[in-house]
């Protein structure tokens, strides 16, 4: 078993004042996160809103300071489990923000089908075959790769968990977008919006954020691009607006 606490850390989320638990060993959160989290539709007011492979728990603190709503992360591993409870606890949000160690397709089973108004997730990329050969520890394994959730359970879980008109937004690659548009159709969360991400912005995108509507009516709209880094190669206001 990977010795997690050794390589724990606390960290700021940007600039949004909020503290992060993270550990090297597990998997650190990851710009993509930050920016789907900034990407999303939340209720400002009130709403039932969950993250499907939370991670240590950043997508649902940036969350929650755009809603006043109920979060949910859901998490498989209980060792980054772990450190997504403490982290909620440490920027006092645990009564707003709570953490479910177990897998995200049980997630409708646990607390209830069709009852969520958003839901989120920063899924693993890359197929199991792609795993194969890589040596890297399981933890990262698992974060990188369809081991234990594929994209197609992920979308599945988020159809399950949405009331109609209820919004699923995630982050993954373009390479992939044929697919995860196919997917969304086929589960019954119409896309609704696309935002490709790139490093500089005379480079491909190595991101796509994707935002669809259970039971919407056909419409995509295809919003200009986030450029991660500008020419003096500093963050640009697209990522860290102050």
């Amino acid at each position: 078993m990977t010795n997690s606490k050794a390589h724990e850390r606390i960290d700021y989320l940007f600039d949004s004042g909020l503290k992060i638990v993270q550990s090297d060993a597990l998997f650190p959160f990851s710009l993509d996160s930050v920016l789907l989290a900034r990407f999303a539709y939340v209720p400002v007011q009130h709403g039932r809103l969950v993250d499907l492979c939370t991670g240590n728990g950043v997508i649902p603190f940036l969350l929650s300071q755009r809603t006043r709503g109920r979060i949910t992360g859901i998490e498989v591993q209980p060792e980054v489990c772990r450190l997504a409870k403490r982290g909620a606890v440490l920027n006092q949000l645990d009564g707003r923000v709570d953490f479910i160690c177990d897998a995200a397709q049980k997630l409708p089973g646990i607390i209830g089908a069709h009852g969520c108004d958003v839901v989120t997730c920063n899924p693993p990329y890359f197929t199991r075959e792609a795993a194969r050969d890589l040596k890297i520890n399981r933890h990262l394994a698992i974060a990188r790769h369809e081991l234990l959730i594929t994209l197609d359970e992920v979308v599945g879980t988020a159809a399950g968990l949405l009331r109609q008109s209820g919004k699923f937004a995630m982050v993954h690659r373009p390479e992939r977008l044929n697919e995860i548009m196919a997917v969304m159709t086929r589960k019954g969360i119409e896309p609704k919006r696309v935002q490709f991400v790139h490093s500089r912005i005379d480079k491909p995108a190595n991101m796509v954020l994707i935002e669809g509507t259970s039971g919407g009516h056909p419409g995509l709209r295809v919003l200009p691009p986030v450029a991660v880094y500008g020419a003096d190669g500093k963050y640009t206001k697209d990522v860290w607006p102050s």
